[in-house]
């Protein structure tokens, strides 16, 4: 394809109009791009499209006549048209000539083998229900694109890279969701059909960016936590003591927790790692007081029958009496008992991370904190607070149970304003 003849603009145009990929009007301008890219590419024939792709985005960028989102619907035409528009035409071919039966597995059984390969991956049920909704929403993509369609029609991955390409051109979405949605369905195919998506490398991409993290003062820390009082207010202390995750906390287990050596251990985090953290001293004795309340909450449970706890990895039958021992309880019990949607038995699981959620929201607000801040925040400003005070990164990146200390490396940019900012030459007027 090196000549300009052979851009297939009639045809482009139609799988436009009808895919639904790119906002209603915005399709003359993906065509108009695409032109503009093969008249580029005559000048460099040997070239593969996905090599020469940059240099062109270089080439408009360096005219000076063109906007960042313009240059930027450059690089998404040309995606859209070798990526989508080219493999759907192979992908018909292909999918003519080659049929399996696992293709025509009614939809609400595949969504059903797929919630079962999860469950015995023992995936969180967070994480199953979210990957789920994505299968569904690219389910609800596909029949937008085939109204005909319905819950029996085939599974098919063909439109899988227009349904990528719509989340970025058409809802906005960001990176981190993209690829959420990329790898819920990539693991369905998987899972379900034995089946690869292949490369989508050079697929339409949301934009990714550097974005600093939301982080409190030492000052706006103190009246956040002073806003919150009871229980609520000790887990967030837990959480600014030492840099966990909000469902970390909600999770804990009175066994995590270690008086003696002021640590807490995190067991099962992110990853599916196991970390020590650290358990803030002046906590010791409001902490111990709340234990005693989970323990006569759990004695009332137990002589109502209900106070075996859910164990993760079957470790209810290795360790037939941990569910009814004190040491597994949750160090934050639910105030109800609730039925688990797994095993169907009622019993008192650990607090919703979204009280949390509410009440910081309600603390910053009353704290009169003008910031976009969340729980998450706290962790933010643990690690900050930390560096400021001349911890070792490799020290904060154990704490925070990074993998990686380049990711931990993103508070020093937080931290440089923060210590001795730099005075404005307005102020030196």
């Amino acid at each position: 394809m090196n000549n300009i003849d052979e851009f297939r603009s009639a045809d482009f145009g139609k799988y436009l109009l009808a895919s639904k990929v790119v906002a209603a009007g915005k399709e003359k301008f993906m065509v108009h791009w695409t032109r503009k890219f093969f008249e580029y590419r005559l000048s460099h024939p040997q070239i593969i499209w996905s090599d020469l792709l940059p240099l062109y985005i270089k080439e408009l960028d360096s005219t000076g006549s063109y906007k960042d989102w313009q240059i930027r619907q450059a690089d998404q035409a040309v995606r859209l048209y070798f990526s989508n528009f080219l493999m759907s035409i192979s992908s018909k071919i292909l999918h003519g000539a080659t049929s399996t039966v696992n293709n025509h597995t009614p939809q609400k059984v595949a969504l059903q083998n797929f919630q079962e390969a999860l469950r015995l991956r023992n995936y969180a049920l967070r994480t199953e229900r979210t990957y789920l909704n994505w299968v569904v929403q690219y389910f609800s993509f596909c029949k937008t694109r085939n109204p005909s369609l319905s819950e029996n029609s085939p599974c098919s991955a063909d439109l899988v890279r227009d349904f990528l390409a719509y989340l970025v051109m058409t809802k906005n979405v960001s990176a981190s969701t993209q690829n959420l949605a990329f790898n819920s369905i990539l693991m369905f195919f998987r899972l379900v059909f034995n089946q690869d998506l292949g490369d989508l490398k050079n697929t339409v991409r949301a934009r990714t960016g550097q974005k600093l993290p939301i982080v409190l003062s030492v000052d706006e820390t103190k009246k956040l936590l002073e806003s919150v009082k009871g229980t609520t207010g000790l887990m967030l202390k837990i959480i600014y003591g030492g840099g966990l995750r909000v469902n970390e906390c909600c999770s804990l287990r009175i066994k995590d927790i270690d008086f003696d050596q002021s640590l807490i251990t995190i067991r099962d985090g992110k990853g599916g790692k196991d970390r020590t953290t650290l358990l803030p001293a002046s906590l010791t004795g409001e902490l111990r007081s709340h234990i005693a309340k989970v323990l006569t909450l759990h004695d009332k449970d137990l002589a109502e029958g209900c106070g075996a706890v859910w164990l993760p990895h079957a470790l209810d039958r290795k360790y037939p009496n941990a569910p009814t021992q004190k040491a597994w309880q949750y160090l934050f019990p639910s105030a109800n008992r609730s039925i688990d949607p797994r095993s169907n038995i009622i019993r008192r699981h650990h607090v919703s991370d979204s009280t949390l959620q509410r009440a910081v929201k309600v603390a910053i607000k009353k704290a009169g904190i003008h910031k976009h801040a969340s729980v998450h925040s706290l962790r933010h400003s643990f690690a900050t607070h930390l560096l400021l005070n001349g911890v070792d990164l490799r020290q904060i990146q154990e704490f925070l149970g990074h993998s990686k200390v380049e990711t931990t490396m993103i508070y020093t940019h937080v931290v440089k304003n923060m210590r001795n900012p730099v005075a404005s030459p307005f102020d030196l007027l």
